[in-house]
């Protein structure tokens, strides 16, 4: 496997070590092959909300496992799985499954240049929407991480119709529109971004880009593979009270197993085939284990309690992160929404928010997150091996997880205070 992995991050390249190989994760621990345990705070990068292996979940995936795990073929859980995502989620009346997220952004880039008939996308600098050709300019996660923001063997030809502007900003979005407006066909980004780390929408940003979008008949999606179900029932539009055109998603909705799904209204969705002529397929898409595993998670999260539980676990960590790091002389912006979490270690001794790309990476001494994470995994505190990735909370975790966690991070902030 290039680099031994499936996925450039795993290969905890950007922090300076050999990657940790996992033989199990229960609750909220993972287990590695020499039997070390560890906090688990990647979660699978959003996903397990409930923790790894949760019961119901682990149960609904074996009921269902005997009855097949592909049939190639419609399935009434595919239907019930829609309707739940419809139940909380208002701007998504119609829905089509996919396998992951790259998957459900590009089918809905294609989507929106098919109803307007217009070729520009417009991305903020540092959003992740996935591998795909049009959208790996400037992007965030594992992209940002290895210092290639754009891949080789994407064209230039593909990428003339991207502009990209900053998140936050939302005069430069405005700009934008100004100088392309009629040829844009959607703005794309993550509502609360989570692969340059955790970054919230400033007030009245998303809905000026709602307006924005609106006057000028383009579409505005919004990519909540990693925010739907995570920091809301009804995900950030939902925290947010503001509707995209097009929503992505994916992660919690498949519990832990393969999923990406992209929706919008009727009027939009129905251009997509075999109901109109924009054409996107998939054997595995909308497969009944994910479904079983999508509609097991989401079950536990529709009484809203463990948002309650979430939230008091998220404001502990995020308070205690801060204290241990004041006590080593770390400069630190910790940015939380929810569940969702990144102490961002800064250059300097003046503590400032980070608001987007710019922000990220030039305020933000990864050199010194390197040094913090491997003592926090010396200290069996399992963290994203990068200082762009958001840290992901469970309902498994409980507050002697936190706190020892809290524990493990006085000692690894004196570990990133000290010289390389």
């Amino acid at each position: 496997m290039p680099g031994g992995v499936s996925s450039p991050v795993r290969s905890f390249k950007s922090v300076g070590l050999s990657p940790v190989f996992i033989k199990e994760g229960k609750g909220a621990r993972l287990i590695d092959v020499d039997n070390n345990s560890y906090i688990d705070y990647v979660m699978s990068y959003g996903p397990l909300i409930a923790g790894h292996c949760p019961p119901t979940v682990r149960a609904a995936v074996a009921k269902q496992i005997d009855k097949g795990s592909s049939y190639g073929c419609s399935s009434e859980l595919e239907i019930r799985l829609a309707q739940t995502v419809s139940e909380a989620m208002p701007s998504v009346p119609m829905i089509r499954f996919v396998n992951s997220g790259t998957e459900a952004a590009m089918s809905a880039i294609r989507l929106a240049r098919g109803v307007t008939k217009r070729d520009v996308v417009v991305k903020c600098a540092g959003c992740y929407h996935g591998h795909v050709d049009a959208l790996l300019v400037e992007a965030g996660s594992g992209a940002l991480t290895h210092g290639n923001p754009s891949s080789p063997g994407v064209p230039a030809s593909i990428t003339s119709n991207t502009a990209i502007v900053q998140y936050n900003d939302l005069a430069a979005a405005k700009e934008i529109f100004d100088k392309l407006g009629d040829k844009i066909a959607v703005f794309a980004l993550e509502p609360i971004c989570g692969n340059m780390g955790v970054i919230p929408p400033q007030p009245g940003y998303l809905e000026g880009l709602r307006e924005l979008c609106t006057k000028n008949g383009t579409m505005l999606l919004f990519d909540e593979v990693m925010t739907g179900f995570r920091v809301n029932l009804g995900g950030a539009q939902g925290l947010f009270n503001v509707q995209p055109d097009v929503t992505c998603l994916g992660k919690i909705i498949g519990g832990g197993l393969p999923v990406g799904a992209y929706g919008g209204s009727a009027a939009i969705m129905n251009n997509i085939s075999p109901a109109g002529p924009i054409y996107q397929a998939g054997t595995l898409s909308g497969n009944p284990l994910a479904m079983s595993a999508g509609l097991a998670t989401l079950a536990l999260l529709t009484d809203g309690t463990i948002y309650t539980q979430l939230e008091a676990l998220g404001a502990r960590l995020e308070a205690g992160l801060k204290d241990a790091a004041a006590a080593a002389g770390v400069t630190v912006s910790v940015q939380r929404v929810g569940s969702m979490i990144t102490p961002f270690i800064l250059k300097g001794e003046q503590p400032k928010p980070i608001t987007n790309y710019i922000d990220a990476t030039s305020f933000c001494d990864t050199a010194a997150y390197a040094r913090f994470f491997k003592a926090m995994l010396d200290g069996g505190v399992m963290l994203p091996p990068s200082q762009f990735e958001a840290w992901f909370i469970s309902s498994a975790h409980t507050e002697g997880d936190v706190d020892q966690t809290i524990d493990v991070a006085k000692e690894a902030f004196k570990a990133a205070k000290a010289a390389a």
